[in-house]
């Protein structure tokens, strides 16, 4: 046996594998999450469900659910990329695992991009089966899905800024109400289920400038009308986006 063989080499591992060894943790610790899950994926398949089935909001003319399904998309990626973000983020702070975390080889940047993997490939489960469930519902979905990829990219971007500055801002028990209140909000005049022109004018104008209604009026107009890429909603999006990652970066506090 030559000398040397067993010779340790101290040092961390390469950052893409640190990145994405992080992005696995993450993913495999949503998922166990029982509370995330019924968040993230069982309440949007059953509000698909319920509200394609049972005639209570007038959606207009056409099928309920090629209405319901992408507001329910939209809803999908704020519950996970804002919602069930916020909420896990803010108590790993609280527990001083994020301070553990960023002591670590890991950069606190990279920290950031593995969360943020991890909310993109659940987010592609949650698509893949709210889709499914609306496709058996008799969805007829139009337009072009490099649109529709790139409106829940920016989405993402969006609500994951705005997550990560509640959780990294208040206190774990402030952000687990402020989070559910939020999306319970949200849920009802984002465009969701109740079409914004079913409020005033005044209230419509506001609520347009919403990351989720622009995002649910963007993959409406692609998917239920087979529109062009919806630039107008695409620019809210990426301005929440810049303001709310810009803002989470100046003013998460790792303690």
């Amino acid at each position: 046996m030559s000398a040397g063989t067993y010779t340790p080499r101290p040092g961390a591992a390469p950052l893409p594998r640190m990145i994405a060894a992080q992005t696995a943790l993450e993913t495999r610790m949503l998922l166990r999450n029982g509370e995330q899950l019924l968040l993230t994926v069982i309440i949007p398949a059953l509000l698909l469900v319920l509200f394609s089935a049972v005639d209570i909001i007038d959606t207009g003319s056409g099928a309920s659910v090629d209405f319901l399904a992408p507001g329910v998309l939209a809803l999908a990626v704020m519950s996970t990329a804002f919602t069930g973000q916020a909420i896990a983020t803010g108590f790993e702070r609280r527990y001083g695992v994020l301070k553990r975390l960023g002591a670590s080889p890991l950069p606190r940047w990279a920290l950031m991009t593995a969360k943020t993997l991890s909310v993109l490939v659940t987010e592609v489960l949650q698509i893949a089966l709210l889709t499914a469930i609306a496709l058996a519902l008799g969805w007829s979905p139009h337009g072009n899905p490099l649109s529709v990829a790139l409106l829940l990219v920016l989405g993402t971007a969006a609500f994951s800024g705005l997550g990560l500055l509640m959780a990294g801002t208040l206190k774990a028990e402030a952000t687990l109400a402020a989070a559910n209140l939020v999306f319970l909000l949200l849920l009802v005049g984002g465009g969701i289920l109740v079409p914004l022109d079913k409020f005033p004018d005044a209230v419509r104008s506001v609520l347009e400038l919403l990351p989720v209604s622009a995002l649910s009026g963007g993959l409406r107009d692609v998917l239920r009308h087979g529109a062009p890429m919806p630039w107008d909603q695409a620019g809210i999006l990426a301005v929440w986006a810049v303001l709310g990652l810009g803002a989470a970066a100046r003013f998460f506090r790792w303690e």
